[in-house]
């Protein structure tokens, strides 16, 4: 429960009890007058028509009707609903710098706290406004996406610290591309980000520029926030212990930081902002008013937010009740015999008063003759009533929830989801959260239902995944629902089985499958395997009958040795036979037959040219991998 308005419970804690004293004041006023003309013995004879009790009671009215029209006016509130909320404003990414030359005490505490302190001012400033955070040394990160949660943000930059990015140094650039990156793609809202540093970059006269112009080419708008003095501050670190050194360099000299401000001006000016020094009494004002309130500003949809429900009305109506009894009750008694007669004209004001008030109420309610059917078991009947009467009041979430229920009863089941939805879409339903919750849970076992006859399992993952989602919401609206709650359970067990049953048929045809594709692979294998032996059976064969032609070749050649080796042996006895008749002449024929016995056949010739072959040899040169050379550069991590 809360209340719009509180303070006007001071202003009724002051006016009720003055009313009250007036009102007592006014009454002991009006009694002294009277005795003042008519005499104390006498004046209870002459008032003997007036009803003191009456009076007070009037008087008691009239207060509680005062009160609650002060109740009314703080406009008490208690129960919720969930609605999307939608603001105008703008996309603001803030980037600080978090190498150590922030720990400078130039400004006071140091550099790095003074930029959290600015940073939260500026938060405050953009209520309207997304903010995001990217914190930045040697290398950046996102610390914080864009949000509208104040407090998730005032957290991400209480969290940041010198030390939080592992690298040294100071890389600007870094910072202006992961700024950049940060912004979702296709967003037209403006970009804006707004870097708080000291300046000191390693790499100012090349990626830094280059990365300043690809963000002023990709519309982003960067101010610059300078945090320190152009004078500087030698740079001090606690060990924790209350001691304090100096950071030095690589010659061993103190180092000393300034404030750049003429990088931090070129920045702004190259990407369409400003620079503005961290000095005065409230730079972020100046920096809002000038810089980011005159950009325009684009509608975004955020999170859903709180809708607390009005309940003012309560006590207005309680008001007014209380002023319509006041003003019809009679001032006097009258004696019992005449009070039949004449006090019942009264009676029936008050009562056409009350009936007149409550006329609305009790016209709100569900139909008899609908609610009879609905009793009895005719469902359809009582489903064509109640649709009839929903069709005439549009805005009547009631009629549509009781259509609802006697088309579920009826086993319609998709009439029934579609009357459900119709009542859950209905403003109305809002204000009265007990039926809210009933409508989730009906539509909960609709939607199971539906599914449950299916054989398709996707189209029944769907419906049982929709009533899981409307038994969630009922159990969100009434925590005590122990009906919602087991049936959110059993769905939720049979979704789970559902999908194991899909797990297990998916699995069982992957087996198949695969004992398929071994089957086949089987017979491929058989069939390589019989290829291979018949074509080994035509090699041997091949080889057999190349063998045998070989032997052939064989016999024949020996056949035509053995026949000149014969005609050798005839020639050998005719040479014999001729030395003998002519012994004088010289031996031509043996010079002859030396001749023929130095010359090869061409079958020797052939393999002798086939065995020089196969001594030859193939030489392979292999490259040879020449070194890498690195080389590395000087690094400042301050």
């Amino acid at each position: 429960m809360k209340l719009e308005h509180p303070q006007v419970l001071w202003l009724a804690a002051v006016v009720i009890p003055a009313l009250v004293g007036f009102l007592f004041w006014s009454w002991r006023a009006k009694q002294k007058l009277i005795l003042q003309f008519v005499h104390a013995r006498l004046a209870p004879s002459l008032t003997v028509g007036v009803s003191a009790a009456r009076e007070k009671v009037r008087l008691a009215l009239l207060v509680a009707a005062v009160a609650a029209i002060l109740c009314a006016l703080a406009r008490p509130q208690w129960g919720f609903a969930w609605e999307e909320a939608k603001q105008r404003g703008l996309d603001i990414m803030v980037a600080i710098d978090t190498s150590r030359s922030m720990l400078a005490r130039d400004v006071l505490p140091n550099r790095l706290e003074k930029s959290k302190l600015a940073v939260i001012d500026l938060m405050r400033l953009a209520k309207s406004d997304r903010l995001g955070l990217v914190v930045f040394a040697g290398s950046a990160f996102l610390q914080a996406p864009l949000t509208l949660d104040e407090q998730a943000f005032q957290q991400a930059v209480d969290a940041v610290s010198v030390g939080i990015v592992p690298v040294g140094g100071t890389s600007l650039s870094s910072a202006i591309r992961t700024s950049l990156e940060a912004y979702e793609k296709g967003n037209d809202n403006h970009k804006v980000l707004v870097l708080f540093t000291d300046g000191e970059d390693f790499d100012a006269d090349t990626d830094t520029k280059a990365a300043t112009a690809e963000a002023a080419e990709a519309g982003m708008l960067i101010f610059t926030i300078g945090v320190g003095t152009p004078e500087g501050e030698l740079l001090r670190v606690d060990d924790g212990q209350g001691n304090t050194s100096f950071i030095k360099d690589e010659e061993g000299d103190a180092v000393k930081s300034h404030l750049n401000q003429t990088l931090l001006q070129q920045i702004a000016t190259t990407a369409n902002g400003f620079y503005l020094p961290l000095q005065g009494a409230d730079p972020m004002a100046t920096l809002y008013a000038r810089g980011l309130a005159p950009l325009p500003k684009n509608e975004e949809t955020t999170r859903l937010t709180r809708v607390y429900r009005e309940r003012y009305h309560w006590f207005l109506g309680f008001a007014v009740i209380c002023l319509v009894i006041e003003a019809l009750l009679p001032d006097s008694a009258r004696p019992r015999s005449r009070r039949a007669r004449s006090g019942a004209p009264s009676l029936q004001k008050v009562a056409a008063a009350l009936a007149l008030f409550l006329l609305p109420l009790s016209g709100s309610g569900s139909p008899s003759s609908a609610y009879r059917e609905y009793q009895s078991g005719d469902f359809k009947s009582a489903f064509d009533e109640y649709n009839r009467l929903a069709q005439q009041q549009t805005n009547d979430y009631r009629l549509r929830y009781d259509a609802g229920t006697a088309a579920y009863k009826a086993k319609e089941l998709e009439t029934a989801q579609k009357q459900f939805n119709e009542a859950l879409n209905t403003p109305e339903i809002i204000s009265n959260p007990q039926n809210q919750q009933k409508a989730y849970y009906n539509l909960g076992n609709t939607l199971y239902h539906m599914g449950e006859p299916l054989s398709e399992p996707d189209k029944k993952k769907e419906l049982w995944q929709q009533a899981i989602e409307n038994y969630g919401r009922a159990v969100r609206l009434n925590t005590n629902d122990i009906d919602a709650r087991n049936n959110l359970a059993y769905v939720k067990q049979k979704l789970e089985e559902l999908k194991q049953q899909q797990q297990q048929q998916q699995q069982n045809k992957d087996q198949k499958d695969q004992q398929q594709n071994q089957q086949q692979q089987q017979q491929q294998k058989q069939q390589n395997k019989d290829q291979k032996d018949q074509k080994q059976q035509q090699q041997q064969q091949q080889q057999q009958q190349g063998q045998k032609s070989e032997q052939q070749k064989k016999d024949e050649e020996k056949a035509r040795q053995e026949q000149a080796k014969k005609d050798q042996e005839k020639k050998e006895q005719q040479a014999q036979a001729s030395q003998a008749e002519q012994k004088d002449k010289p031996d031509e024929n043996a010079e002859q037959t030396a001749a023929a016995q130095l010359r090869m056949s061409p079958e020797e010739a052939r393999q002798l040219l086939e065995a020089m072959r196969d001594d030859a040899k193939v030489l392979l040169f292999a490259p040879t991998n020449q070194p890498i050379h690195s080389q590395r550069g000087k690094f400042k991590d301050w």
